[in-house]
């Protein structure tokens, strides 16, 4: 047998053992035993130099280019099968916290969940986008980047639950998902077209129309030129898009510490009554500058409302308790 032939029954061999090589241990072995230092490839080069000058050249060539066709083979086996491997255990590890499967009567989505889903659609819709930010939050976040001082008495209207880390009252619940609003405007350069869904926290007595957890959504909408009619039109559109097309909105002067002017929004059923549905007002300048936002040169409003409340509206709950008993048969109706 020529050098040659034992070069082509090296080669053949090798690659369909690298084609069937089952894990990358057993590739990394037939790497080995063909292409390592005391393969098969390697003692074959040893034994050129028995070769006459002209045929050393061209068998020399041809070893080489079996051995790079080889190793070129080798990494793509290679990458086919560290590929296979981690999609395995990724797999292995994968936890399915799907709260509606197709087919299943596992269960289907609480009623607040839905709504939550529902409004993110809307305002995603009206070109917003979505920010979640920690449940557990400073004092600075919840209260003094929003404009409330020491000892103001608006602090008061939010019967704070204080969490027992850190410095006396430096760490609480949050008491609404504005906290959400200064890390947004905090860690983005504006224009800024935002809404923070999420979890709040007060310690409040659960009765029909209050909880003591209950979900917010509120907005934040931050550029050149924002005025009050923009806040009004938001609001309007809103109420539009999720209520429909026979429902309107109007404001009402009030009073917030972090937005001037403030304003309460209802909502106008078809009847002509009204629904008192949350707060709203032109982003206080010194919140903006508190977040590090010019007030000379931006502007803004903000709005939240409660997402329980809005559920039940909707649906036509007259008892927030109802949301959190986890009677099946309250919730198999939604």
């Amino acid at each position: 047998m020529t050098m040659m032939d034992e070069l082509a029954r090296i080669a053949d061999d090798a690659r369909a053992r690298l084609a069937e090589a089952p894990t990358v241990d057993a590739l990394d072995e037939v790497v080995r035993t063909t292409l390592g230092k005391k393969g098969s490839l390697k003692g074959l080069k040893r034994e050129l130099g028995r070769l006459d000058p002209d045929e050393r050249k061209s068998v020399g060539q041809a070893v080489n280019d079996v051995i790079d066709e080889l190793q070129a083979a080798a990494d793509d086996r290679r990458h086919d099968l560290e590929r296979a491997e981690r999609t395995e255990r990724l797999q292995a590890d994968r936890l399915d916290l799907t709260e509606v499967m197709a087919g299943s009567r596992a269960g289907h989505l609480h009623l607040v969940t839905q709504a939550i889903m529902e409004l993110e659609d809307v305002f995603v819709g009206l070109g917003f986008t979505v920010a979640e930010g920690p449940e557990v939050e400073t004092d600075h976040y919840n209260f003094g980047a929003l404009n409330f001082p020491e000892g103001h008495p608006a602090r008061d209207m939010y019967d704070t639950l204080y969490v027992d880390f850190g410095e006396p009252g430096h760490t609480l619940l949050r008491t609404h998902t504005s906290p959400v609003q200064v890390r947004v405007m905090e860690t983005t350069e504006p224009p800024i077209y935002s809404v923070m869904p999420g979890r709040t926290f007060r310690q409040d007595t659960a009765d029909a129309t209050h909880l003591p957890v209950f979900h917010q959504i509120e907005g934040l909408v931050i550029d050149r030129g924002i005025t009050l009619t923009d806040l009004a039109g938001t609001i309007d559109r809103f109420t539009k898009a999720y209520f429909g097309g026979a429902f309107s909105s109007r404001l009402r002067p009030s009073y917030f510490p972090f937005t001037e002017p403030s304003a309460e929004f209802d909502i106008i059923r078809p009847d002509g009554s009204f629904l008192e549905l949350g707060g709203c007002g032109m982003v206080h300048p010194n919140v903006l500058r508190n977040c590090g936002i010019d007030p000379e040169e931006f502007s803004g409003f903000a709005f939240g409302f409660g997402i329980e409340r809005l559920a039940v509206t909707k649906a036509g709950v007259d008892d927030l308790r109802e949301l959190i008993t986890n009677d099946v048969r309250f919730l198999r109706q939604f």
